[in-house]
């Protein structure tokens, strides 16, 4: 790998507005733990930074929405996520909180020194007001229709379907989530970064000298910067966060893009005395470890930060991934649509590293990926038990049996059996290949790929047959199967730190580095303790037990988390009579081509055969619904929809997944029956 002095690790810090869930750990924290375990075992310089994100707008609303404060929600979750990390072996040297002295001085002498450098724009603009709050209105108190994706329910800063940073005003039809209010556009007076100012130098750093970043980070970036950056608002109107310190700023805070990436800082400030040489010394590789979502944050924002600073260094590299999905459908913290790590700790004791190993298998590095509870099992009981445990368990079995727990002398090495060692090496290039480009799918293969090598081995020597009539040859087979399993044994710690710990204990290895190891890890004559199983398989009832409380979740958000708008204003009964609603039928049904969403039906309203174009090509397939009958909007003005005129509009209902459901009659009637 490129030479480097030190390495500061980043994580991106969670939302202390609730629990760690596997969406955080398959994003961030697993890959970022991999890496960092990795230079250690290297024994490269290396430092871990993370901490608790406490100023976020989702900490103020969970804390209005319990009747609490906001330090109470912090406190709550900043302990609740810190003990999740530290049982599920996430080995960061710090996780600190931004609600931290030191953070707040820090954050302050970063804005202040970018302040007296002029690097700000101080300007009075309108913002989005609630006025049955009484209040200026953060962007996550905003929600509108993405203009990007469609989205309806995206928030001020993003959205959180297609990954769009968006500022409020980009939203369409824009409702505060406090009360489902309208909004209201009122003047304030905020500080800005001009983020056009770095456009260049952006450009550069990013599309010309960082093109060996992940597609997924650089194409993000590539198109942010092709659509031409403007100033971003770097304060907010809240009583909750670092105030902005200046003269005039009172009842304004950094806004927490700005506030959060300096916690990195802070941390390492918290950590070490020495903290100036990881930000400040051009030896040092900065790496971020973060989601999808925070990439412009990462790649864009904070860079031009650093730059306007002006005296730390930039990241060397950005592996954001994308998301991951729970059982086909999007992780939702306020839906409880998740599996939280502090329960998985409880349900699973003692199965940190399946976890780890599962999030890794199927990672979403290049594209959302799945996580269900069956392929957890499968990869559980089919690849850690049947073939790396059961690999490991015959070869320390039958050390003990034939040679009383002593690594053999071997007898002749054939050209065969030096294949398999070299299999080793191999495998120890592929492993560090991947990690050092971020793959880490790639490299936990490569490590699987050597622990079936050795089962297979296993298998075609078949050493317990040969047992009384070669017994120089079983030799050989057991002292090359003793060098897969000590390799498998230093290998695995970046992937499954606490399997790796059993492992070095049950062969007694001393502490090795990853440079150290070769062929001949054990020699001859080396004692190794009693074997035991290094994994167990999961059960059915265990899978069932969680794929049903999923399901109780499902239903639960069914009935009681449909988030109601308000009623809109009245209307007198003259007005409701003037809508003509009555029963269809849908005689025909096909998608309109280039598009996402839209079907084109074609309805027997009893009176004529009319065409209606409908947003439901997400929920239904055409040849599901023909011969349903419908209530449709007949009077309504006709609208072209991709160059289709559309004549009235079906009525549908809305869950609290989002799904959309026809408004069929009870009893079905003859088609044009009036609605009334």
């Amino acid at each position: 790998m490129p030479e480097f002095k030190r390495y500061l690790v980043t994580s991106a810090l969670p939302y202390a507005n609730g629990p760690v869930h596997i969406g955080h750990l398959a994003g961030v924290y697993v890959p970022s733990d991999i890496y960092t375990r990795y230079l250690r075992l290297r024994g490269k310089d290396v430092i871990s930074v993370c901490g608790s994100d406490e100023h976020g707008v989702p900490v103020t609303l969970k804390a209005k929405k319990e009747g609490v404060s906001p330090q109470e929600v912090v406190d709550r979750y900043h302990n609740i996520i810190k003990k999740s990390f530290e049982e599920f072996g996430i080995a960061f040297d710090i996780y600190s909180r931004t609600s931290n002295k030191i953070h707040y001085e820090t954050a302050s002498d970063f804005f202040r020194k970018l302040y007296d450098k002029g690097e700000f724009i101080e300007k009075t603009a309108e913002q989005y007001y609630d006025t049955q709050e009484n209040q200026f209105l953060a962007d996550r108190y905003i929600k509108g229709t993405c203009p990007k994706c469609g989205f309806e329910e995206a928030y001020g800063d993003q959205c959180e379907k297609c990954g769009s940073a968006l500022n409020p005003t980009d939203l369409i039809n824009p409702r505060s989530t406090i009360s489902g209010a309208e909004l209201t556009l009122k003047k304030t007076k905020h500080w800005y970064l001009p983020l056009d100012k770095h456009e260049p130098f952006l450009k550069k750093w990013i599309l010309e000298d960082h093109k060996e970043w992940k597609p997924n980070v650089y194409g993000q970036c590539k198109s942010w910067l092709d659509n031409g950056l403007q100033p971003r608002a770097v304060s907010r109107d809240l009583d909750w966060g670092v105030p902005v310190p200046v003269e005039n700023a009172e009842g304004k805070v950094l806004y927490v893009w700005f506030d959060a990436p300096i916690g990195y800082i802070s941390a390492t400030k918290e950590l070490t005395p020495d903290w100036e040489k990881y930000w400040k010394n051009k030896d040092t590789k900065l790496v971020h470890f973060i989601g999808k979502d925070n990439i412009v944050f990462h790649c864009i924002i904070f860079p031009a930060m650093l730059k306007a600073e002006g005296s730390y260094i930039l990241p060397d590299n950005v592996p954001a991934n994308a998301f991951l999905n729970l059982e086909n459908d999007k992780i939702s913290t306020s839906k409880n649509w998740a599996v939280w790590l502090h329960e998985y700790l409880e349900d699973f004791k003692g199965k940190q590293d399946v976890l780890r190993y599962v999030l890794t298998a199927n990672a979403p590095e290049t594209k959302d990926n799945d996580f269900t509870w069956k392929n957890f099992q499968a990869r559980n009981n089919g690849e850690l038990v049947a073939v790396l445990g059961n690999f490991i368990n015959r070869t320390l079995v039958l050390t003990k049996k034939y040679y009383d727990k002593e690594i053999p002398s071997p007898g002749k090495i054939s050209e065969a059996d030096k294949e398999i060692l070299n299999e080793i090496l191999k495998s120890k290039k592929e492993i560090e290949e991947n990690i050092e480009n971020y793959k880490f799918r790639e490299a936990l293969k490569a490590y699987m790929s050597l622990a079936r090598t050795g089962n297979k081995y296993l298998a075609d020597e078949e050493p317990w047959k040969l047992a009384k009539t070669d017994p120089d040859r079983v030799k050989t087979i057991m002292y090359v199967a003793a060098q897969i399993t000590a390799a498998l044994a230093v290998f695995g710690e970046p992937f499954l730190p606490f399997t790796s710990k059993k492992l070095k204990k049950m062969i007694n290895l001393p502490e090795i580095k990853w440079d150290d190891v070769n062929t001949e890890i054990l020699k001859p004559g080396h004692k190794i303790n009693e074997p035991q199983l290094l994994f167990e398989k999961i059960e059915d009832k265990e899978i069932e037990y969680q794929i049903n409380k999923l399901l109780k979740t499902k239903e639960k958000n069914a009935k009681e988390n449909i988030e109601h708008k308000p009623v809109k204003e009245t209307i007198s009964f003259d007005d409701f009579q003037k809508l003509d609603i009555r029963t269809a039928t849908i005689i025909e049904a096909e998608k309109v081509p280039k598009t996402k969403k839209l079907l084109k039906l074609t309805l027997d309203t009893g009176i004529d055969k009319r065409t209606v174009v409908s947003g439901i090509a997400e929920y239904y397939k055409p040849e599901e619904i023909i011969g349903k009958q419908v209530q449709v909007l007949m009077n309504l003005a006709p609208r072209k929809l991709k160059g289709i005129e559309s004549q009235g509009m079906i009525l549908m209902a809305q869950d609290s997944d989002g799904k959309l459901y026809f408004m069929s009659p009870e009893n079905k009637t003859g088609n044009g029956a009036e609605i009334s």
